[in-house]
This record gives C-alpha cells, structure tokens and sequence, in this order.
C-alpha cells in the first residue's frame, strides 16, 4: 500500500522555539555581526578568524539546544506517513528529533568541508574548528554552509522530492527567501498545500494556520488523528 507523502519545508522559525537565533528576529544581525562579515565568500577571504570564531559560537549554542515540540511532531508523523523535511536551517534538530529523511538546503553546521574539494565533507569533532585544520588534500577546513552568493547545490534533488509530495508543509519560513521559496511551487497542482506562520503572508494558494510553529504542527497532528480513524 502507498503511503501519503508528505514534504515539510522548514526554517529558522522552527528553531527559534528551541532558542536559536535567526537573522530576522534580530534586524538582519547574527550576535551583531553583519551578514556580509560571516556569512559570504568574501568574509572568508577577508577575515577567516572571525568566520570560525562566528560559526564556532553557533556550533556552541546548538550543542545546548534541544528539540522542540514542532520538531517532534514533525518525526511523529512517520508513524503513518512518508515524511521527508527539507530544511534551510543548518542545525541538527530535526534528526535529533527522530526524522529519517532530512535534506539540508543551506549546509549543516556540524561538518566542514574542504576549501580545494567541494565534496569533501567531514564531520567536526565537537564544536571548534580551527585555523590549521585540514582536510585529508591538505586544504584548510571550512563550515559546510551554504553562504549568501553560492550556489544551492541540493535545490535540485529538493526540488524533486516536492515535486512528488502529497501534502505540502511549510513552517517556519516565510516563502520569502529565494531559491528557497520557489520550491513551493514545485508541489503536484493536487497536493494540498499547508502553511504555518504567526504572521503570514498572502498566500492564497495554501490553507493558512496562524500560529507558531509547534501549535500549528500539534494541531496538523490531531487532524491527522482525525482523519486516520475515519470520521
């Protein structure tokens, strides 16, 4: 028997419920730092110890941080459905959580890659990356994040695991942020389409659910019920 598929696009508002900080929530700032000094190629080249020193803090924070109740309902659901999540956000909280099938839009913060091979990812032991360490080429190691101005190299593969989606989710992000966003669109014309936001936007091709992020998820949840009982 075919299960429902069903594809959750989350973001950083996801997180923010289990304390993480997100761009937006503190005026384009991250810890008052500018966007352009660590989190772009260019603020790599120009100041490689602050960029180590910026995701090394992050890395930090998200060693404390915990799941939260969106995150497990998301893994709940796949009790009784094909669940895959592609997230923009860079942590590990949904895998944490429980879901098997997690797709990283944007990298992830606990592993770095090579700075001469591109494919070379490797995981980082603990929370510090240093200058000095290096990959197996010799090369020096960089977070495996996705910067503002790179290409986003599993928008591809994500944007084929929407396109066979039976219900669509989104949660956590506003649909504003592009490539990202355009995934949306990329849903079956008959897949229903979800939309969890406290401040939503217009949007009339989705059923809106005003509300954070893990009430709006607890809710989906007893529809789920719901639904599976046959009432």
């Amino acid at each position: 028997m075919n299960r429902r598929h069903i594809v959750v696009i989350s973001g950083a508002g996801l997180s923010a419920e289990s304390g993480l900080r997100t761009f937006r929530d503190n005026g384009g700032l991250w810890e008052n730092h500018r966007v352009e000094d660590v989190a772009t190629p260019e603020a790599w080249e120009r100041d490689r110890t602050l960029v180590l020193k910026f995701y090394n803090e992050r890395r930090k924070a998200l060693r404390d941080a915990l799941p939260n109740p969106a995150h497990l309902e998301i893994a709940s659901w796949e009790r009784h459905s094909r669940v895959s999540v592609i997230t923009q956000n860079v942590d590990d909280l949904h895998e944490r959580a429980g879901s098997t099938s997690v797709l990283h839009l944007h990298g992830e913060l606990t592993k770095a890659r090579s700075t001469s091979d591109p494919d070379l990812v490797l995981p980082i032991d603990g929370w510090e990356l240093r200058e000095g360490d290096l990959c197996p080429l010799g090369s020096q190691l960089r977070p495996h994040i996705v910067w503002f101005g790179e290409d986003v190299p599993e928008f591809s593969r994500a944007a084929e695991i929407v396109s066979t989606a039976d219900l669509l989710i989104v949660v956590g992000t506003s649909l504003q942020v592009y490539p990202a966003a355009s995934l949306a669109w990329e849903a079956p014309e008959n897949a229903r389409r979800i939309l969890v936001d406290p401040n939503p936007p217009d949007a009339p091709e989705f059923e809106i659910i005003a509300s954070k992020a893990s009430d709006g998820l607890k809710s989906l949840s007893s529809q789920f019920k719901y639904e599976a009982s046959g009432r």
